[in-house]
């Protein structure tokens, strides 16, 4: 099984555990020219926790979702908005409809899909002068800094892959990448919109966002277990059974020139 498709095995826990997105990406997508009552195409909807802010600003959402269980989910979750169709199909192979869309939008899933075509498809999806808006998450320095140097070690004794000394950068550190953009003709030069922000997580609720992660998922079941197992001590004997996770959020705005 790919990376990309573990997450479709537990679609109500990734509901349930993943913090969403910063309400001023929207904000921001509109103050970029997306037009009230624009189409938007979306790559990679999950369970519909950017759709539905999209829905709610009055676009008209086509969703494109690879995992069946997640898709579902999504339906369930945006069944109030008539404006919005879930589609179950990998982008690569979705054939697109006649119609040209304003914007195509993909949150924390555009790079899952295949390097060779995401830009060219996309590009192919929009009408001249449409934006390409994609969002990553990284995470940052910042929260409890002090659990994130020290939960490494748990990284390193169950995850081989892990790089000693691994520790997390700050937000300002982490370069801004358009070079696939730059490189295909069809943008013009990107844009970049960053937020930083905080979420607090017991023992049980960091544990359920672990499980969300493709990395973690694939591990085999004795070292996932472990892992698990060895940070769930280390935030309830020494963090008081909380912890605070920095995130940053990037938006890329990029405009169809031909």
């Amino acid at each position: 099984m790919r990376l990309r498709e573990t997450f479709n095995q537990d679609a109500e826990r990734y509901d349930r555990a993943r913090p969403g997105y910063p309400a001023r990406i929207f904000d921001d997508l509109a103050a970029a020219g997306v037009p009230p009552g624009g189409r938007i195409l979306e790559i990679g909807c999950g369970t519909g926790q950017a759709t539905g802010p999209l829905a709610e600003r009055g676009y008209r959402v086509t969703a494109i979702e690879l995992g069946a269980e997640m898709a579902a989910v999504a339906r369930r979750n945006l069944a109030r908005f008539d404006s919005v169709e879930v589609v179950t199909a990998a982008f690569e192979d979705w054939p697109l409809p006649g119609e040209p869309f304003d914007a195509v939008f993909s949150a924390t899933a555009f790079h899952w899909v295949d390097p060779a075509v995401r830009v060219s498809k996309s590009a192919d999806a929009l009408c001249p002068g449409g934006l390409l808006a994609t969002v990553n998450t990284h995470h940052v320095a910042g929260g409890s800094e002090v659990f994130f140097a020290e939960v490494q070690r748990c990284y390193e004794r169950f995850d081989p892959a892990t790089p000693a000394g691994l520790r997390l950068e700050a937000g300002r550190d982490i370069a801004a990448d358009d070079r696939e953009l730059t490189s295909s003709d069809s943008f013009g030069p990107a844009s970049f919109h960053r937020y930083e922000w905080e979420v607090p997580y017991s023992t049980g609720e960091y544990l359920d966002l672990l499980l969300t992660y493709s990395g973690h998922r694939a591990l085999p079941d004795a070292q996932r277990i472990g892992l698990l197992d060895c940070i769930a001590r280390l935030i309830d004997v020494h963090h008081g059974g909380r912890i605070v996770k920095r995130y940053m959020t990037e938006l890329r705005l990029a405009r169809r020139m031909r």
